[in-house]
């Protein structure tokens, strides 16, 4: 049977556009945060509800998602509620009123990636491998964002921020009007109840490994920039290094087809997760010597690539059928959202005692996630949830 045509270049443009948007948030944020004149403390906990909002938001949006059937539609309110919402942060400079509108903002920005994952995975199809090379167009996105604003804030002022992120959410929108529905995967599986998915003992350490993953790069999405900042580096440089991170991001994209096919998830999880906390051992260690934050900056190949890649490859095979939409929001919303939160939060308090302790942090989270990842890690996860929770009989 010949499978529909992909619509390639539409999928990869969202991609695209999203990260791009994330390259203005995630790097200078805080930049914008400290231009207004709030404190650490403050940052961490305006930064923590930009993630924290994934706690909740990604699964209820993915509930109406798997309800209806259809996915485009929820993905076009939530771009389009995102772009209203966050044109309040013109209107105000206070903590309480960027709180609040960070906090409606995220509600609705935070929903839009995981149906849209799910989206593209239904349009490959068997065709999984091509994720990877439509993923890292969000790369790109990033890329282009974190490297042109590095430069465009040596000459002008973080207060431009919000009008660059306007335009991208603005673009995000009319891009995702174009996007055609998928059609879910059909399998008399995903009838079977989520909760004894969520049961298994292989799916509490996914989410209890990439909880911690997510919780090692909170201090990272909050604070790197203006540590660095504070060790000297200009903004362009600092651009530089977090850019270097993508574009060795993209090369990991690119090479997961093989890589997956030759060592398979749980060795490529584990080699991650040991680089990730050796990482942020370098970073907490060397972060004044710009040559080794240039090679620790190439690890996010594993800590963000290829842990991101093999975590999809888990929720596509944990979560089948009309799971699908709520596992991609569970996903984001345990990982990215509850442990970014908890990363960034908890950066923000220990903000005051110097960066080199935030990264060291994240280094001991990624650590216990490797120990986690060894004990409870199945190297085939679709095999275990068929015979134990879809297969014949009382599941175990």
């Amino acid at each position: 049977m010949t499978q529909p045509a992909l619509p390639y270049f539409r999928l990869s443009g969202f991609y695209l556009l999203y990260f791009g948007t994330l390259g203005v948030l995630m790097p200078y944020w805080s930049l914008y945060l400290r231009e207004l004149g709030f404190d650490g403390t403050q940052i961490g906990q305006l930064v923590a509800i930009l993630l924290g909002t994934k706690i909740v938001a990604p699964y209820l949006w993915g509930m109406l998602a798997d309800a209806s059937g259809r996915l485009m539609p929820v993905i076009r309110a939530a771009t389009l509620l995102a772009l209203l919402c966050y044109a309040g942060v013109l209107a105000t400079e206070s903590f309480i009123g960027l709180a609040l509108v960070m906090m409606a903002f995220s509600f609705f920005w935070n929903a839009a990636l995981p149906p849209f994952e799910a989206v593209t995975l239904n349009h490959l199809g068997q065709r999984t491998e091509v994720y990877s090379r439509i993923r890292l167009w969000g790369s790109i996105g990033f890329i282009a964002s974190v490297v042109g604003l590095g430069m465009a804030l040596e000459h002008f002022s973080p207060l431009v921020l919000p009008w660059v992120a306007l335009a991208l959410f603005a673009a995000l929108f009319a891009l995702s009007t174009t996007v055609p529905e998928s059609r879910q995967q059909a399998t008399d599986s995903g009838t079977a109840p989520i909760s004894r998915v969520l049961r298994r003992p292989e799916v509490i350490g996914f989410f209890v490994v990439f909880f911690l993953i997510q919780a090692s790069h909170g201090p990272y999405y909050a604070f790197f920039t203006l540590h660095m900042e504070d060790l000297g580096y200009r903004r362009a440089t600092i651009g530089q290094f977090w850019a270097l991170g993508v574009v060795a991001e993209i090369v990991a994209f690119l090479l997961m087809p093989r890589l997956m096919a030759r060592f398979g998830p749980r060795v490529l999880l584990l080699v991650a997760l040991a680089a990730t906390t050796l990482r942020w051992l370098v970073t907490a260690l060397y972060a004044d010597q710009a040559p080794v934050i240039v090679a620790a900056q190439t690890l996010h190949l594993f800590s963000f690539a290829m842990s991101h890649a093999v975590a999809m490859y888990y929720v596509h095979q944990f979560f089948i059928g009309r799971h699908q939409g709520r596992g991609q929001a569970l996903y984001s919303a345990l990982t990215f959202g509850a442990g970014g939160a908890f990363g960034s939060l908890g950066a923000g308090y220990l903000w005051a005692f110097g960066g080199n302790v935030l990264f060291f942090a994240s280094a001991l989270a990624a650590a216990l996630g490797l120990l986690v990842a060894w004990w409870m890690i199945p190297a085939d996860p679709r095999r275990v949830i068929e015979q134990r929770v879809y297969g014949p009989g009382p599941p175990s």
